[in-house]
């Protein structure tokens, strides 16, 4: 496996981000967003909305964005206990390298460690993206339900949208 360094991304670098999600769309597995769905404006909402409150973390080697990961907050207090809208993306050239697998367990660290404490992770992903949800799987997420033809596949299939979380230690972040 190649070294990489795993930091937080700065609101400088979405030009770095925006450029893997497009290469991370036009790829195996795909995001939900085709690349001609993505722009500057875009990134930057969700990294700035996952820096006030969540978490979002780049793989990086040397100036290469190899990976990046984020998730935020989803509202009222009710939920402060909980990080959701959960993209993960993978520059296709690192797939298969760890990157996704070290990206996860450094916001499960991430988000142990936040105030009010986290206890809960969830994430969506196409029920096509098989390889997806096992690496999710194998990472402690269990499936929560299932949305019947939530997504429109480029050929106009029709596909479920999964629901997976995970429930963190409820003292994971104390010291």
């Amino acid at each position: 496996m190649s070294e990489f360094e795993i930091r937080p991304v700065a609101a400088s670098q979405a030009g770095a981000v925006l450029a893997l999600y497009r290469a991370a769309a036009a790829g195996p597995g795909g995001l939900a967003r085709r690349p001609d769905e993505m722009d500057l404006a875009y990134v930057e909402g969700f990294l700035a909305k996952a820096r006030a409150g969540g978490v979002t973390l780049g793989a990086w080697r040397g100036q290469v964005l190899c990976g990046e990961i984020h998730a935020s907050r989803i509202g009222p207090d009710q939920f402060a206990h909980v990080l959701s809208d959960l993209t993960i993306a993978v520059d296709p050239a690192w797939q298969g390298q760890g990157v996704g697998r070290a990206l996860f367990k450094a916001l499960f660290a991430a988000a142990a460690k936040l105030t009010p404490q986290v206890v809960r992770i969830e994430l969506m992903a196409r029920e096509g993206n098989a390889d997806a949800i096992r690496l999710y799987q194998a990472l402690g997420f269990v499936i929560d339900g299932r949305f019947e033809q939530r997504v429109r596949m480029p050929d106009g299939r029709m596909e479920a949208d999964i629901a997976l979380s995970l429930l963190l230690p409820a003292d994971a972040g104390a010291a």
